[in-house]
């Protein structure tokens, strides 16, 4: 029996919910996250954020592309948002940042020197901006630089070099398409794990990417069932209830790739939305003291659990650093709430190999 292709994302759809995030955040100074938006035909789809950042009077926020069964080239890719206040009067005013192109022959619905963001993107990301101000007493009057990791690179395997737009993708799409269910609805389980937990009297809750890992947590500190989060790939969804809603201490528990990615920033641990960075754990062994040669067989290694062996080998604590680095990414996402984080980083068969906090 067939299965029916998954639907995925357009990149005019996660530009909206990026924009959305970041504007709301640019007003409130907390992002929404998942942030829903509304599609042409009404679908209401909420994306995850895989980034955000507020400093410098701007907000950023940014989604992973998924582009469901449909063989994209931009499946994948972080496509990001940062809304800064325009001039008094001027509405949304778009920007192309890095790897979003520029129009830069005639013949398409955009004028000669715009950035190449096509008009229904643009009319969403509009009306979205406009519903953010009436709820939140904003102007409406901002600055909408839209940006794609790699999107350079990208687009020389799309037509964008051929129709004259230089620099980086197009954000297209007429329609969008919404989102998968189950990312709304695993995030939606993550916080009513919180709540089951808090009501019941608990004062320290674990955040586990998988079932090893909460085995781990489980029989390190004696937790009961209803205090084991299953967070999966979705660490930003506990952080952020948690910063609204807190428990005395949080543990967070996971194997070492996907640690690794929440040590680099990343809030979406999927390995389709985020990747281990052996620039970032070399860097990780040269703060360490461990020398160029180990931290260039870091650099080189297949995964992060073959870094971490080479750096066992070597006895350099990796999984200790990753856990701090972790730590401090989910410090820095709980912000001023009365929540202490400590991290387990564990192999594939359940053995601890760093801890931190």
């Amino acid at each position: 029996m067939s299965t029916p292709l998954r639907h995925g994302w357009t990149t005019g759809a996660c530009a909206t919910a990026a924009t959305t995030a970041a504007y709301t955040a640019l007003l409130t100074g907390d992002f929404p996250d998942p942030v829903e938006i509304a599609l042409p035909k009404g679908q209401r789809p909420a994306f995850a954020l895989a980034r955000e950042g507020l400093a410098g009077g701007a907000a950023m926020a940014a989604v992973v592309k998924d582009a469901g069964d449909d063989p994209d080239v931009t499946h994948g890719a972080l496509i990001s948002s940062t809304v800064r206040p325009g001039a008094p009067g001027t509405g949304v005013v778009f920007a192309a940042g890095p790897g979003v192109g520029t129009v830069t022959k005639p013949g398409l619905p955009l004028e000669v020197g715009e950035p190449a963001i096509n008009p229904v993107p643009r009319r969403m990301m509009r009306e979205h901006v406009a519903a953010v101000a009436a709820r939140h007493g904003g102007t409406g009057d901002v600055v909408v630089e839209i940006s794609v990791e790699h999107g350079e690179e990208l687009a020389r395997k799309t037509w964008n070099p051929r129709l004259g737009i230089l620099g980086g993708l197009s954000i297209l799409g007429t329609t969008g398409i919404v989102v998968p269910y189950s990312c709304s609805a695993w995030i939606d389980s993550i916080r009513r794990g919180v709540d089951v937990a808090r009501a019941a009297g608990r004062r320290h809750v674990a955040g586990c990417t998988g079932s090893t890992s909460e085995r781990v947590a489980a029989e390190l500190y004696g937790l009961p069932e209803d205090a084991l989060l299953d967070m999966g790939d979705f660490a930003g969804a506990v952080l952020k209830y948690l910063r609204r809603h807190p428990v005395p201490r949080l543990t967070i528990a996971g194997g070492i790739g996907k640690l690794s990615k929440l040590a680099d920033g990343h809030l979406d641990l999927h390995s389709g939305r985020s990747q281990v960075n052996p620039g970032m754990l070399a860097e990780i062994v040269r703060s360490a003291g461990g020398g160029e040669a180990l931290a260039g067989r870091v650099l080189t290694a297949n995964t992060a659990l073959h870094a971490l062996r080479l750096c066992q080998e070597a006895g350099l604590p990796l999984g200790d650093l990753v856990a701090e680095r972790a730590r401090l990414t989910a410090a820095g996402v709980l912000r001023e709430a009365p929540v202490t984080v400590d991290v387990v980083v564990i192999d594939r068969a359940g053995v601890i190999v760093g801890r931190a906090g």
